[in-house]
């Protein structure tokens, strides 16, 4: 899943892998692709249904560090930085989804570089972009 606001520049980023997955991955039946955008919580019906064994979150996550640093960010740190713009905080979410699944929940963080109010993805953003959609359409040829 995807998670991002599209007006706020580099915030735009998960929704954009979403998207680039979705039109790579469409053919396998075991993956679903969610564009969350700014209110993921609205997905908790369909994740619950499907009944996944990994949820992979992806976001735009203020860790400090250049932009277009990628992590996996453990729940433990979630408290600790400044995630994108939701509705729901995105430690709420993961709890949800945790409680309510037996899902592995798994949150790619990517630092952003601008989050003001644009359209516009900086370069360092772009390639990370890039460099996620590859590994996670990788990983799904030798899983699926």
């Amino acid at each position: 899943m995807g998670i991002g606001n599209e007006l706020r520049g580099d915030d735009a980023l998960g929704s954009i892998i979403a998207r680039n997955l979705s039109e790579l991955l469409n053919l396998h039946e075991n993956i679903i692709v969610i564009d969350g955008g700014m209110v993921p919580e609205n997905f908790t019906g369909l994740i619950r249904r499907e009944d996944p064994t990994h949820v992979i979150l992806i976001d735009a996550v203020d860790m400090k560090k250049k932009p277009g640093y990628i992590r996996i960010v453990e729940k433990s740190e979630i408290a600790e930085y400044n995630l994108s713009t939701h509705a729901m905080p995105l430690s709420f979410f993961i709890t949800y989804l945790e409680s309510s699944t037996d899902a592995e929940i798994v949150l790619i963080g990517i630092q952003p570089k601008n989050m003001d109010i644009s359209q516009y993805l900086s370069k360092e953003v772009k390639k990370s972009i890039e460099t996620v959609v590859d590994i996670l359409q990788s990983v799904s040829k030798i899983y699926y």
